[in-house]
């Protein structure tokens, strides 16, 4: 299919025409088999680009097909063999029980067994943006929507494509892949050369023409024509229209996708998933990150480190005994506190093959239930006492999560209540008291308590706060309480920094990108984490979710450049700093988001990161990129490999110029001079070869270095060409073009050519001198402004392999492909002399780059990264 594609490229087309009469007008001018080469020639080569084209493309629709699958890949987690498990999406099969939460995408068809206030949001099959309450009496589940509330259980009907989601697939046509905003500046560039391309192209054939007729009139042959003539004429079409095969830069679109590509199969490597393309090029311009903590900037393996209960302080360790943990508090305390682990929560502790106990739920409800099991807890004992009557599960807005259960033997109702401490402190009037009972709250004691959640926070840890309520009468059963509770115990839970994510965060300030927090937890615990972690600076601004949003534009235009860290924010809260950032401040912002709530922010940051593991299936809808192990390290990783993408396209757009102008020059020089053509169609069809598909291939694959990540981001505007580019091609193509036309006019007595066909060999050694030419200059390439372009040359073996095989195929067309080529075998020392005039170009590379150029306006990517000290962090980045 991709050949089939490859040889619709129309100039192709007529080049394939014209080696069919070509063919055709030979063998009736020269005989067989002398007269059919020409055109086998050009067919050979149209062959070879045809197929060199389609094994690229074909690659690449692999690695989509790849990148796609793992895309789609959802975790799931069902109920099999009565066993609960996490299995892939791929592998659901009718009759696995799966359990249902906020955030998730309904994986099949299914049926509602329990649960409790699920709605579901059906708009991608329906249409209606009305969510849909699901219970005994609506209870169909349906493929492809998601859950915007509650939790509940389903039994699968249906998988695949026998899904209402999977018919509706089987009818809608694969989507192709939008163009990214880099394709679609390069396509108006190839437009460009592709006119100019024709222009020359044209008044080529009209001298050679003008030249042709001009020499039969002077014959007095005007009026006899052979097929010898013909046969010219011809050739000077083909060579026309060779001309336009080699100035349509059809390499520069291949490039971008190739080396986003390239990028996005390295970064899968790194646990990252590209969802959209033009993600990968955008992440290289990106100057600001707000980022979570909890997973992010941390572990995400949360512990309990420290409990207050009954107004004492203790330590957890993790072989604490039950005993001396609860040996000065009362056998009730004990129970409430377990209750409230227990059965307020939405995990759940299952037993696995192996007999151990395993906890499937969040990291912040795992170290709650592992608490709950060291203090001697048992899961079922105490989720099954009660019957559960209504839950409100944990969502970011309210920053809480109740439940409400009715007490065995007729005894009325208990309310369980667990989030953020300040929100929980103060839906609380008493407090438990070491022998089990409930006594008013005092102010002193309530200030008592919020030094307490105050003191765990200072030491970077998450506090919590557990409550209950009892509730006599069944009148108030169906609606959750939200004041008068007794307050159980302050949980201070630890969730250790990443090891890596101080350098990442050091890496970032040098590249000049600024590292914003934006976290849920208490504003103690953010700054602790934020100085840990190298974010906090002692000029950067420490703000409260509830503060920020009342702040009015002006206030905000003052504080956002010097804010660092939002603490008790709200997705609302992230929403708005995201807007602002990008609206009035013009920075290319990337957002993490892991919640439901957290799409909006993804869908509106110019990159939404979305995490992996932590993150819900809404979450990552709506995400550019998927942090596989919800690691900062991962997200400096991606915006490492896109200022690579945008500097391995450079170097091609340079690179391909170059050979562009000056084989448009040379070619058009020496048809007005001589009214021949130095490279025939044959030749420019290999010169393309190596230009486009090969040279793309070399350039466009390069990996990233450190050095990238001591420069300031791209713009969002800037020239993709820049002014030390122009100079590089200019200065290029001025000593290229200079050297063929000494050749071309007075090559055979500096070479002192004397032979019979010192024509040929002449041709011949413009030919190999013009290739040897391009193969250096793909060297200096390498590198637009540094002068040692061989640095780091061995890592990337895609470049090797090119400039050898390109190396290797020019000995054989030379030497063994005359026929067909249109050369001769050389001499050594013409060799060797076309080796020098194309080596000489790397000192022409270096004269060029001692020669200082003006930057652009707002043109960051007209410096070199080694030109760039690391940008300062502190008082002078603020």
């Amino acid at each position: 299919m991709f050949v089939w594609d490859a040889l619709h490229d129309l100039t192709l087309v007529i080049l394939m025409v014209c080696a069919v009469v070509s063919i055709g007008v030979g063998i009736a001018t020269d005989g067989w088999p002398n007269g059919m080469y020409d055109g086998v020639g050009i067919v050979i080569c149209i062959l070879l680009v045809v197929m060199v084209t389609a094994i690229t493309d074909y690659k690449q629709a692999l690695q989509f097909k790849v990148l796609d699958k793992e895309k789609k890949n959802v975790i799931v987690q069902v109920t099999r063999e009565g066993i609960r498990q996490k299995v892939s999406i791929f592998d659901l099969v009718v009759g696995d029980v799966v359990h249902l939460s906020i955030g998730d995408l309904v994986p099949a068809d299914g049926i509602f067994i329990s649960g409790h206030s699920l709605s579901v949001d059906e708009s991608s099959l329906s249409g209606e943006s009305e969510l849909v309450d699901i219970n005994k009496k609506r209870p169909f589940l349906l493929s492809g929507t998601k859950i915007q509330d509650g939790s509940g259980k389903m039994l699968v009907t249906a998988v695949g494509m026998r899904t209402e989601w999977g018919t509706l697939m089987v009818h809608l046509s694969e989507v192709d892949q939008d163009e990214t905003p880099l394709q679609v500046k390069l396509n108006g560039v190839a437009t460009i050369i592709g006119k100019i391309g024709l222009a020359f192209a044209v008044i080529t054939f009209l001298v050679l023409l003008v030249r042709f007729l001009l020499v039969k009139a002077d014959h007095h042959e005007i009026t006899k024509w052979s097929s010898s003539d013909a046969l010219k004429l011809l050739n000077f079409f083909s060579i026309s229209v060779t001309i336009i095969v080699v100035a349509v830069p059809e390499g520069l679109p291949l490039a971008v996708t190739l080396s986003l590509a390239f990028a996005m199969k390295k970064l899968m490597h790194d646990r990252a998933l590209v969802r959209h393309l033009s993600a990968c090029e955008t992440m290289g311009s990106v100057c600001c990150i707000c980022t979570d903590k909890t997973g992010t900037l941390t572990t995400n393996h949360m512990v309990v480190n420290k409990i207050w209960i009954c107004e004492e302080t203790k330590s957890i360790q993790t072989n604490s005994n039950k005993d001396l943990l609860m040996s000065s508090f009362s056998e009730n305390v004990h129970g409430i506190l377990l209750q409230s682990i227990f059965q307020n929560t939405g995990s759940e502790v299952t037993k696995g093959k192996d007999g151990r106990d395993n906890i499937l739920g969040t990291p912040t409800e795992t170290a709650i239930l592992e608490f709950g099991l060291i203090l001697g807890g048992e899961f079922k004992t105490y989720h099954n006492e009660s019957e559960i009557v209504k839950v409100e599960p944990f969502n970011s807005e309210k920053k809480k999560m109740s439940v409400l259960v009715s007490l065995p033997n007729n005894g009325g109702f208990r309310a369980f209540c667990k989030g953020a401490s300040e929100i929980i402190l103060k839906m609380c009037d008493k407090m438990l008291t070491a022998d089990g009972k409930a006594v008013p709250l005092s102010e002193k004691q309530r200030q008592k308590i919020t030094d307490v959640i105050n003191g765990f926070a200072c030491e970077a840890l998450r506090t919590l706060c557990l409550a209950f309520k009892d509730m006599e009468n069944t009148s108030g059963a169906n609606s959750m309480p939200d004041n008068n509770y007794t307050l159980i115990a302050v949980v201070g839970i630890k969730d250790p920094i990443r090891p890596e994510v101080k350098e990442a965060v050091k890496t970032c300030l040098d590249a000049g990108i600024t590292v914003r927090m934006v976290t849920g937890d208490n504003i103690n615990t953010a700054k602790a984490i934020a100085r840990e972690c190298g974010i906090l600076t002692d000029y950067g601004l420490v703000i409260e979710g509830a503060d920020f949003r009342c702040k009015s534009p002006q206030e905000l235009e003052e504080i956002i450049p010097n804010l660092q860290v939002m603490a008790r924010s709200s997705p609302s809260d992230k929403h708005k700093l995201v807007t602002q950032l990008r609206s009035v401040f013009k920075e290319v912002v990337a957002v993490t988001g892991d919640g439901t709530n957290d799409a909006p922010a993804l869908a509106e940051a110019d990159i939404g990161l979305a995490m992996g593991i932590a993150g819900t299936e809404v979450a990552k809808e709506s995400a550019d990129v998927i942090v596989m192990d919800d690691n900062f390290k991962t997200i400096v990783n991606v915006a490492r490999w896109g200022r690579s993408v945008y500097i391995n396209i450079q170097k091609f757009v340079q690179f391909q110029l170059t050979v562009n102008v000056a084989a448009l020059m040379i070619n058009f020089i020496s048809a007005c001079i001589s009214g021949d053509e130095p490279l025939t169609t044959v030749q420019l069809l290999w010169v393309n070869l190596i230009m486009d598909t090969l040279g793309a291939l070399a350039l466009a694959t390069e990996p990233p270095h450190d050095g990238l990540m001591k420069r300031p981001p791209i713009g969002r505007n800037v020239n993709i060409i820049t002014k030390t580019m122009w100079r590089n091609i200019i200065g290029q193509s001025i000593y290229q073009i200079s050297v063929l036309v000494i050749l071309q006019l007075d090559g055979k007595h500096l070479l002192k050519l004397s032979d019979s066909d010192d024509t040929k060999i002449l041709n011949t050694f413009i030919f190999n001198t013009f290739v040897l030419c391009q193969v250096f200059n793909e060297i200096n390439s390498r590198d637009m402004e540094k002068i040692n372009v061989f640095k780091g040359i061995f890592s990337s073996w895609i470049f090797l392999a090119v400039m050898f095989s390109t190396v290797t195929f020019q000995i054989v067309i030379v030497e063994f492909l005359g026929t067909y080529a249109n050369t001769v075998p050389l001499r050594w020392e013409l060799w060797l002399a076309s080796v020098l005039i194309g080596a000489a170009s790397l000192v022409i590379s270096v004269i060029l780059k001692c020669i200082p150029v003006g930057t652009n306006k707002d043109d960051n990517t007209a410096k070199h990264h080694d030109g760039y000290e690391p940008l300062p962090s502190g008082p002078d980045m603020a």
